[in-house]
């Protein structure tokens, strides 16, 4: 390093505290946005819970689907409880101050969760791909112990990766500013704010999305595809109706997941733009997890007959 170089970085106050900016651009819709986030978060709670509830209790919804379905449930509760309670305390008080080690150990949580969402995606997936394709020896690929065995390695093997992904990202110098321009630690916010060469993490941040985006996406593509292959060679039409509609929930979670976190992620860095990434953020955040529920339960009458017995019983 030259001389210059040298004296012009050690003149540079390094960040130790940042600022989420969040929604600071739309300072009258402050009380509106945090009733409307509230009302948000009760609903995925309330909805996530209601299905591991079901999952639990009701003796027809005691299949692998169904517990891999309690799995997602339960992420999505933990994956939204990383963000959305902070971006309400932030909206409430408008103190939008954040440690460094609190905003590293956001981004750490976020993308092990994210990490594990892509992943239990592609399980889901695999499942139905047996399903379908080898109903005969669906019994015996998805037992009890296959199950928990693929549930388990989603959670965690995304850990190491992340730990690793967040260290190296938070040992960057940020000198630029300390205002992160989102609603929460996100990769693509905090990278703007780093000095000096930002190379070596943005490099990580594709590995880690082709690793847990592009590659278990294309799993799913590829299991589909044999989905699809065996369903139309059914031959009737109600074992295609019948075998399409217990795909077509999770592959409209899948789109809807994959599609936001895809282009927040492996897009140009060019073309990011602070609103665009909290747009999209919102959507595979907050947005996806709040109609999981809706989706898997009007799409699926073995979840709706398990709701209205839970119903009865609690009126009788």
């Amino acid at each position: 390093m030259r001389d210059e170089d040298m004296k012009a970085e050690d003149n540079v106050s390094t960040v130790t505290q940042f600022v989420l900016l969040g929604f600071y651009e739309l300072p009258q819709l402050q009380g509106l946005l945090f009733w409307g986030f509230v009302i948000i978060y009760i609903i995925i709670l309330i909805g996530n819970s209601l299905i591991i509830v079901l999952t639990r209790l009701d003796p027809a919804l005691q299949k692998p689907m169904y517990f891999f379905l309690a799995n997602f449930s339960s992420l999505e509760i933990c994956y939204v409880s990383v963000t959305l309670p902070r971006l309400l305390v932030d909206l409430w008080t408008q103190d939008r101050s954040i440690s460094m080690l609190d905003c590293a150990t956001q981004m750490c949580f976020f993308l092990i969760l994210g990490a594990t969402e892509c992943l239990l995606l592609a399980v889901m997936a695999y499942d139905r791909y047996v399903a379908i394709c080898n109903p005969l020896h669906y019994p015996l690929v998805m037992n009890q112990n296959m199950c928990i065995r693929l549930a388990i390695g989603a959670w965690i093997s995304g850990i190491p990766i992340q730990v690793t992904q967040t260290c190296e990202i938070f040992s960057l110098h940020f000198c630029k500013s300390n205002q992160i321009n989102h609603f929460f630690c996100d990769i693509p916010a905090i990278l703007k704010l780093g000095c000096g060469n930002t190379s070596i993490p943005e490099i990580l941040v594709c590995f880690v999305a082709v690793s847990f985006i592009a590659i278990p996406f294309t799993l799913i593509l590829a299991s589909y595809c044999k989905i699809v292959s065996t369903i139309l060679q059914l031959p009737t039409a109600t074992g295609r109706v019948k075998a399409f509609s217990t795909c077509s929930s999770h592959l409209l979670v899948v789109v809807l997941f994959y599609g936001t976190s895809t282009i927040s992620y492996l897009r140009p860095k060019s073309n990011q733009t602070a609103g665009m990434d909290k747009l999209l953020s919102l959507f595979y955040t907050i947005v996806t997890p709040m109609f999981n529920p809706i989706i898997y339960s009007l799409r699926n009458k073995d979840v709706i007959a398990a709701l209205r017995k839970l119903l009865l019983r609690k009126t009788l």
